[in-house]
């Protein structure tokens, strides 16, 4: 089960209290700005370990300046739709509610008016603290790049702060080149099973405080692994994109295609 550490306690707790129940996942982001990129990704990426549990989520984007320019950017990094908070209504009988946001989100004297954060420190559920992210002109910038820039963002713990550059983002472009071309190859191999210990190292990661440092530690593991056949190194990747959202099979079929 996935649990996080609620930043109001200090404390690990269960994400979900209620078996398979509603839960909220509310992203506060006030600009889009790194921080805030950095923020709605971890967001999306909490999505998915829920939906991978069979939790059903609620999705809301609240507090945001430039809101058109979020929503773009979050689209090149493949994040999915949040709904506005003006737009989703009152509340639909969550059992839980998830509020990710970076540290200074909850202050009041950080807030604008329309901010709802002073709401959050009285209300229910979780707080998931997300660190600043810092980049160099133009490195958040290139949608070409963006998958790129997915990764970097999702290299570092999200409790640390996080600085983006042209090196940190050169190196993530050439680990997904490698590991795309890889997961192609394996893909044309007999298919295997992700063996039970890989899928445990990868729950284990994800269902920690949503350590994907982790995860990514064990694809790297598996990618120079000399005991796991190629066929459950590709399910291996194929189950730990559904988390990740790096596009790792997009290049299957390509070179037969070309």
């Amino acid at each position: 089960m996935l649990r996080i550490t609620d930043a109001r306690t200090g404390e690990p707790t269960d994400a979900t209290p209620a078996r398979r129940g509603l839960t909220r996942v509310e992203a506060h982001v006030p600009r889009p700005d790194a921080t805030g990129l950095r923020v709605l990704l971890v967001a999306d990426v909490l999505v998915r370990a829920l939906e991978i549990s069979g939790t059903p989520v609620w999705t809301v984007l609240t507090g945001t300046e430039g809101r058109a320019e979020l929503r773009a950017r979050a689209t090149a990094l493949g994040i999915r739709p949040f709904e506005d908070e003006r737009d989703s209504g009152s509340g639909l009988g969550e059992a839980q509610v998830l509020r990710v946001c970076a540290p200074e989100a909850g202050s009041a004297d950080s807030a604008g008016e329309d901010d709802e954060a002073g709401r959050d420190e009285t209300a229910s559920g979780l707080r998931v603290e997300v660190a600043p992210a810092d980049a160099d002109s133009g490195v958040a910038d290139d949608d070409e790049r963006a998958s790129a820039l997915r990764l970097a963002l999702l290299t570092c713990p999200r409790r640390e702060p996080l600085r983006l550059d042209e090196a940190a983002l050169t190196d993530a472009e050439d680990t997904l080149r490698r590991w795309r071309g890889a997961v192609a190859t394996w893909a044309t191999r007999p298919s295997g099973p992700i063996p039970d210990p890989v899928r445990q190292q990868l729950r284990a990661a994800w269902e920690d405080d949503l350590d994907v440092p982790a995860v990514l530690a064990v694809l790297r593991k598996v990618e120079t692994s000399g005991t796991v056949p190629d066929g459950a190194r590709f399910e291996t990747y194929a189950y730990a994109d559904r988390l990740l959202g790096l596009e790792l099979t997009r290049d299957i079929g390509r070179e037969t295609l070309s």
